[in-house]
């Protein structure tokens, strides 16, 4: 299974949105928390959950959705496992590179 990887360059920040393929277009609700992977920001290029690391080392903010995306910054040491949220069981975390 492969990941949507989608990259922003505003302002001189480089904002990396990842997810897991298959979780493109959903919704998920869990009490007053709502996550919405909508295709417009997430959807960009299908890639090997592998090449996160290339596209991480260069962001300066990231938001990831899903098993794939979130288990490889972690193993990156980009995300700690303890900071990241679960909502129906997906898991979502964000990064922000303090310079």
């Amino acid at each position: 299974m492969k990941i949507y990887v989608k990259v922003y360059r505003v302002q001189g920040e480089i904002l990396v949105a990842a997810c897991d393929e298959e979780l493109l277009g959903k919704t998920f609700t869990e009490g007053e928390l709502k996550l919405e992977v909508k295709e417009r920001f997430y959807k960009g290029e299908l890639k090997d959950p592998e090449e996160l690391a290339r596209f991480l080392e260069e962001a300066t903010i990231a938001n990831l959705t899903g098993e794939r995306c979130v288990k490889k910054a972690i193993e990156l040491g980009y995300i700690d496992e303890k900071r990241v949220l679960h909502i129906q069981g997906v898991p979502h975390a964000q990064m922000a590179k303090l310079l």
